[in-house]
């Protein structure tokens, strides 16, 4: 979501935005990504698997890939009925059945997946992030060296979008009509980035600047702009979509204006592991071979992010 492009995000239920703090709270296995892989937990280190041979010899031993994500983000990944599920979580068990692992999603805040994927907590990040070059080379949002940056298997496109309350009571059009007025973003995500930069350019024109709210979960900021705190929101398109037609039955948003800044999301992976980097990306390649990915996809109504090809660090 996080350019979370930096993407991110919403609870599915929509899902009322109040049970964040719940969704927030889940972790552990709770996702069907863990289904019918061919792993089977600690202990695996055998697998028919066609790719297993290629994944690192630590996981193939414990037969887990451990997934850092935000589950409040959909539906890309949310929280229902105790699980996590969505779209990253399906592509997960698609990518499980060619390796032959399972894939075990814990959520936490957005921007602290990559500091859990680079501490060893997690193996990968999948968490509608957008590959940039800033996060390849472990920039902050002011250029300045942070940590060693990630590899990324791109696997989804999605660009940037506005949202506001259902009737659209201040005729937003588009981000350009949002100068001088509050906006609320997920903190760390490239639609918050996307707000920063249509802010510095309403100034740039004499208009006044953008309030942007920023808020540790797209589930705040979505309350916000459905409480008329904020005239706007902006986020990832697919999100949004969903937004509008899960809340509240669809009678809580409407998208406006058209995608703008899209970009790809990725898988992100530690730079000192190109092993398990070039193992997910040969199982994203025979999912989008065998038609695995594009079910996946198409399942959440998100088939129109689809990757053609998989491939590695090309976000910019």
């Amino acid at each position: 979501m996080a350019t979370r492009r930096p993407t991110r995000r919403t609870p599915a239920t929509v899902l009322a935005a109040t049970t964040a703090s719940l969704l927030l709270s889940a972790c552990g296995d709770q996702t069907a990504a863990g289904q019918g892989s061919a792993g089977s937990g600690a202990g695996a280190a055998k697998s028919d698997a066609p790719l297993f041979a290629k994944l690192p010899a630590d996981i193939r031993a414990a037969g887990v890939i451990k997934v850092g994500t935000d589950a409040t983000y959909a539906p890309m990944e949310f929280v229902e009925n105790g699980r996590i599920v969505g779209v990253d979580p399906d592509v997960a068990a698609a990518l499980g059945k060619h390796l032959g692992v399972r894939f075990e999603f814990t959520s936490g805040t957005f921007d602290s997946l990559i500091t859990s994927l680079n501490s060893g907590r997690q193996d990968i990040v999948m968490s509608s992030m957008n590959d940039t070059m800033a996060r390849q080379q472990g920039l902050d949002d002011k250029g300045q060296k942070t940590g060693n940056g990630v590899d990324f298997v791109d696997y989804f496109v999605a660009g940037t979008v506005v949202y506001v309350q259902k009737g659209n009571p201040q005729q937003i059009r588009s981000i350009a009509d949002l100068c001088g007025k509050k906006t609320a973003v997920q903190r760390g995500t490239i639609f918050e980035e996307a707000a920063k930069n249509r802010s510095k350019e309403c100034e740039a024109s004499g208009k006044p600047a953008i309030a942007i709210e920023s808020f540790p979960t797209d589930a705040e900021a979505q309350t916000r702009v459905k409480a008329g705190g904020a005239v706007a929101g902006v986020n990832d398109y697919p999100v949004a979509a969903y937004l509008a037609l899960k809340a509240d039955g669809g009678n809580a948003f409407k998208v406006v204006g058209n995608q703008i800044e899209a970009g790809p999301f990725g898988i992100a992976v530690a730079k000192d592991n190109p092993e398990l980097r070039d193992a997910l990306k040969a199982a994203l390649a025979a999912c989008i071979a065998d038609g695995s990915y594009q079910k996946a996809l198409d399942k959440w109504g998100a088939g129109t992010g689809a990757v053609a090809s998989a491939n590695v660090n090309t976000g910019s």
